[in-house]
């Protein structure tokens, strides 16, 4: 399974940013998709996650109410709606896939950084 990210960029406090995973590959093997995110000197951690036929979602506290995860089976794609963001949202996300019991793929990151 191959994970390209794309849709990361600079946006003010308060603005909207929709990032984009596209899959490829093996992707009929995929079972769980999610976004994770890095900011700099912490540890990556869960910003949403979607079962494999979408209709199961899971968030972190600090985004629930302003992120929306999506994904489109017919284009391999997954998505994250992003608005009212804050400074603190400022960080590298990454996409990942689950395969079989626990094989985690990522793709390469794309940076989002929220300015005040």
């Amino acid at each position: 399974v191959q994970l390209v990210e794309s849709g990361g960029g600079l946006v003010q406090a308060g603005g909207s940013l929709r990032l984009s995973c596209a899959a490829s590959g093996s992707t009929f093997s995929i079972n769980l998709m999610g976004w994770y995110r890095q900011a700099p000197g912490k540890q990556r951690e869960l910003v949403a996650a979607i079962t494999s036929g979408g209709g199961g979602t899971n968030y972190a506290d600090s985004v629930k109410g302003r992120f929306t995860i999506s994904r489109d089976n017919a284009k391999n794609t997954m998505y994250l709606q992003m608005n009212s963001l804050k400074p603190e949202d400022t960080a590298v996300y990454y996409c990942n896939a689950v395969t079989g019991v626990s094989n985690n793929y990522w793709g390469q990151g794309t940076q989002v950084t929220v300015s005040s």
